[in-house]
């Protein structure tokens, strides 16, 4: 899966992305290896004087795990920006990361691009 495959859109029309899914995208396997990108990706975000909080959503879902037994899953609701974070604080040697970077590199260039031509 790629991506924009997983994008989710929200009653309100904004684009969002599901950390557990991102996880799986970004072939990281246990989630507190992949939580720790997303605290290190809040860092960045907060460093940078944005508000975490407009980029990262706390939200739980309820997964089965097991015959008729569910379990409340910490998850966050992301934006862009924070995925475009989690991929440069993600561990560089995973070619998915190096994907992700690559990726959000054109989506930079091709927004550069759109607000020239909109200014023209």
């Amino acid at each position: 899966r790629h991506f924009e495959d997983i994008k989710k859109i929200d009653e309100n029309g904004v684009e969002y992305w599901e950390a557990r899914e991102l996880m799986s995208v970004l072939t990281y396997t246990r989630w507190e290896n992949f939580e720790e990108v997303i605290k290190k990706a809040q860092i960045a975000s907060i460093n940078s004087g944005q508000d975490v909080d407009n980029h990262f959503r706390k939200s739980t879902k309820i997964i089965t795990v097991g015959y008729n037994t569910a379990r409340e899953f910490r998850d966050w609701k992301l934006d862009r920006y924070a995925c475009y974070l989690i991929a440069q604080n993600g561990d560089s040697k995973k070619t998915a990361i190096a994907l992700a970077k690559t990726y959000f590199a054109i989506q930079s260039r091709r927004q550069e691009v759109y607000e020239k031509l909109k200014e023209e």
